[in-house]
């Protein structure tokens, strides 16, 4: 469609007097409007805003604060813009019709108010049912809205004597953010949902599902594909049930309708004397033009009620887009909408959700890479261009970590490998990329990353060009971070960037709820020998913790004393890995590797691991780290496995912590012609001193008998290499997304004096790197580099030698392997099922299939649906290490 320009564009003041504006509507919409032209100037205009609502326009994002708490206080802006003369905000006066002929617009009180030009910013309407009792439901739209839900809660407690039940009808967006918010008022949450899964318009069914796991799990109760067909009440009118297509009746004391909405397009379709037809769209809402205008020249939409594309969409981001056009236009620019951003990003209930691009990879040959932990109810899928370069979309849920720095690379090459942005799955080892001034940072309020990056260097949005030095000043200079908030950690991160190259001092916060760095936590729990997260977040801490904060505590507290990982509350929070004390697999089952030191077994071990893997049915594949590891075991078959193996006498190969994996090693002097030192039994001595220990990322080592490095030893976080004079130590060496050579530390060492470096070596990193920070980044950013390595550790000019020593023989003293330890435990043995409420029942959603090597693999999509099952993933899925063959892989142990 083609826009039509405004009557007199640009123009401002004429010798009437100033241009009228009349913006029909109060909600986000129109006060970004407001507040774009106010930002542009209002010289020579004269702006009426008219709302039928009693407020000042409101963040209806935050609905949710509003319906916990009704005091909350959700206006938008600062109350002091409108007591600009220029600008004139109207409340409680509802525009009931629009003369185009006559540019002027009537109220529902009977005013009428002339305008040069009309922005429509109605908005839209919560969706009914048109069922019998519908007129009993409530809806989720305004402030006004969920006062009542809140009164109405409140006061059916006080009158039942009991928990409330809150049926809220809708499992989209709104739906969910209803439900939560009756969860918070005390009441019992319970979702009915018309889709098989929950937020299907944002979630594939895998996601979706998972979701509806989480929040389950965390007391609300999900009907999925199902349909009510008449809301049911007592003779008084109360509430007692939502009567379902099936039959079924669901208990209900309040009933909250959050099926979508409807724009707000009445004032088009009764519109009188338009020179000709406004275009309503099919599903509702005015047909407008890529600057936001309609078919008619001075009218203008934004909002939920402008129809772009054939749709409409109740998101701020385009609202605010639209708005910001619409003033460029006024002023003589020419800014075109782009199209609908439909990113996501929420927290329900505690759970994260995210969701941006092209999520359900429509794209023609796009690709899914995909991590899901059905159990624990984890799931991430980037798509990607069919070479898994480019980014198309992606979708979190339970651990949306990657979004924030996913999200502005979209439709942009990614720098590693898909997988090593899929966290749960191990990942993390993505290289940072610094995103280009184009790309868009803050995707609700249109800013680019270079916009942020010059408003910190002093040439940007602020007053007078001053560098601005704080997240809050640069929020309000920019507007980034200012709306749902999603965005902020990455505009922290640009921030503290920025500063850095400028030499000036950042915050090295872990997280928002922590001000300490992870070096300097470290040193606090070490100090003050705390042993509970309760502990440390109450000494240390504020609010009750995130996805960052809570695998760091657990990993500091488990590698500073030995007590069981999962004991004392600490179980919660671990990783998803080191729960099960075993990998999780793509189809939910999970991995086994028994540890084999230095790469040596016996015949009878190997007769033992034979044997465990016919019984079990499982898949077998010898590892890079010269393990053999045993893919396919169920959850509840874990303790039993491992109840062989110990009993053979093997222990926990911990290929599922931030720990040390393996030390890979060559036959050596023993059998080797060309060896010079016995490189399996340095490799076994290593690799039993430091099993078990605990760091910020994995740990992997390698022992080579002479020169020619057949154990790959400068690839590896510690290498070792014999000489004829003893050994080389190398180290910071990684495989992985970004590969890089370990580094010569000291030559010829002795037996004694190589594990002396090593053990200051590893105690130095496990104190001072940050989170998942592999040892070859961190020694990249140590001052000096290796250098300063060397003095640490070689000529211990910090005086710390002997303490970090005595770390290292603590934990050597104290070590204890888990899985023998679970054994002994029958309440340890409870978490090992699959299903809480059914211990003995098995998961028969886990399905194998024979390949055509004569081994057992994960059943497809399609095999799944032949055998008759609905799987849990759809689509041209792939495994996400067959995407990512040169990634860390938490297989490759």
């Amino acid at each position: 469609m083609t826009g039509h320009p405004s009557s007199h564009p640009n123009q401002g003041a004429t010798s009437a007097g100033p241009r009228r504006i009349v913006v029909a509507g109060g909600g986000p919409a129109a006060h970004r409007f407001a507040d774009a032209m106010h930002a542009r100037g209002l010289d020579g205009w004269h702006v009426t805003v008219l709302t039928e609502e009693a407020h000042l326009p409101y963040d209806r994002v935050a609905l949710s604060k509003a319906l916990t708490d009704s005091n909350v206080d959700l206006t938008l802006g600062s109350a002091s813009m409108w007591d600009h003369t220029a600008l004139n905000l109207k409340t409680g006066e509802r525009v009931t019709s629009i003369d185009a002929a006559g540019k002027t617009v009537r109220t529902a009180a009977g005013t009428v108010y002339p305008y040069d030009e009309l922005v429509v910013a109605t908005g839209s309407d919560a969706a009914r049912l048109p069922i019998p009792g519908a007129e009993l439901t409530h809806v989720y739209r305004t402030l006004e809205d969920v006062w009542s839900i809140n009164k109405a809660i409140t006061d059916l407690t006080a009158k039942l004597g009991r928990k409330v039940n809150a049926v809220t009808i809708g499992g989209g967006l709104l739906g969910l953010e209803s439900a939560a918010g009756t969860e918070q008022l005390g009441a019992t949450p319970i979702v009915i949902n018309g889709s098989p899964w929950l937020m299907n318009t944002q979630l594939d069914e895998g996601a979706g599902q998972a979701l509806g796991r989480l929040i389950e799990a965390k007391g609300f109760t999900v009907h999925g594909g199902v349909f009510p067909s008449e809301v049911l009440s007592d003779d008084d009118g109360q509430v007692t049930g939502v009567l379902m297509a099936d039959g079924r009746i669901i208990a209900a004391d309040i009933v909250i309708v959050a099926i979508g909405v409807r724009p707000r397009d009445e004032l088009f379709r009764a519109a009188e004397g338009a020179p000709q037809q406004f275009q309503l769209g099919q599903r509702g809402g005015v047909v407008i033009s890529d600057d936001c205008s309609t078919e008619v020249p001075g009218i203008w939409a934004i909002g939920e009620v402008a129809n772009f594309g054939g749709m409409c969409l109740g998101l701020v981001a385009p609202a605010n887009t639209m708005a910001e056009i619409v003033a460029d236009r006024l002023h003589g620019g020419d800014a075109t909408f782009p199209g609908f951003d439909t990113a996501t990003k929420l927290k329900l209930s505690g759970v994260d959700v995210a969701s941006f691009g092209d999520a359900f990879a429509r794209t023609e040959h796009a690709l899914e890479i995909v991590y899901a932990d059905p159990a624990r109810g984890v799931y991430q899928k980037i798509v990607t261009t069919d070479d898994a370069k480019t980014l198309l979309g992606g979708i979190f849920v339970g651990d949306a970590s990657p979004y924030t720095s996913l999200r502005p690379m979209l439709g942009r090459e990614l720098a590693a490998e898909p997988g090593a942005y899929l966290t749960a799955a191990g990942g993390g080892d993505a290289p940072e990329t610094e995103l280009p001034d184009d790309a868009i940072l803050c995707s609700c309020n249109n800013v680019s990353a270079g916009t942020i990056r010059d408003t910190v260097n002093g040439c940007g949005a602020c007053d007078g060009n001053a560098p601005v030095r704080e997240l809050g000043e640069l929020k309000g200079c920019t507007r980034a971070g200012t709306s749902c908030g999603s965005c902020v950690p990455m505009l922290k991160k640009l921030l503290e960037t920025e500063l850095t190259k400028s030499g000036v001092e950042v915050s090295k916060a872990l997280c928002e709820h922590i001000e300490l760095s992870r070096q300097e936590l470290f040193d606090a729990i070490r100090v003050l020998e705390l042993t509970s997260f309760e502990e440390i977040m109450a000494k240390y801490g504020t609010g009750a913790g995130c996805d960052i904060c809570k695998p760091t505590i657990a990993n500091i507290l488990a590698s500073q004393n030995s007590a069981y990982v999962l004991d004392a509350g600490r179980g919660t929070l671990q990783d998803t890995n080191d729960r099960a004390l075993a990998n999780m697999q793509k189809d939910g089952t999970y991995s086994v590797v028994p540890r084999i030191a230095g790469g040596e077994i016996t015949p009878k071990k190997l007769g033992v691991i034979a044997a465990v893997a016919e019984q079990y049915g499982l898949y077998t594949k010898i590892t890079g780290g010269q393990r053999i590891d045993m893919f396919g075991a169920r959850l509840e078959q874990l303790p039993e496995i491992w109840k062989v193996l110990v009993d053979a006498g093997f222990e926990s190969g911990q290929a599922y912590g931030k720990s040390l994996r393996t030390v890979k090693s060559c036959v050596g002097s023993t059998w080797c012609r060309f060896g010079v030192q016995d490189s399996v039994a340095m490799a076994i001595q290593l690799e039993l001193r430091y099993r078990g220990l605990r760091s910020p990322h994995k740990l992997k080592m390698g022992v080579s008998g002479c020169a020619r490095e057949c154990a790959e030893a400068r690839g590896k976080d510690v290498g070792v290499i014999a000489t004829a004079d003893g050994w080389n130590l190398y180290v910071g060496g990684n495989g992985g997304a970004t590969p890089a050579h370990a580094q010569l530390l000291a030559k010829d060492l002795d037996d004694e004096t190589l594990i002396r470096y090593i053990d200051r070596y590893f105690m130095y990193y496990i104190r001072t790197a940050d989170r998942l920070q592999r040892t070859a980044r961190w020694q990249e950013e140590l001052e000096g580099g290796i250098k300063h390595v060397e003095d640490v550790v070689v000529h211990d000019t910090l005086g710390i030698a002997a303490d970090l020593e005595a770390a290292m023989a603590k934990h050597v003293d104290t070590y204890v392997d888990e899985w023998a330890d679970t054994l002994k435990d029958p309440e340890r043995l409870r978490r090992f099922r699959s299903f809480v409420n059914a211990p003995d029942q098995k998961d028969d959603s886990i399905t194998f299939v024979s390949d055509e090597r004569g081994q057992m693999r994960p059943a497809t999509a399609e095999e799944k649906a032949l055998a008759g099952q609905q799987p849990v993933l759809i689509g041209a899925s792939i495994p996400v290490r067959a995407a990512t063959p040169g990634l860390p892989d938490e297989n490759e142990v």
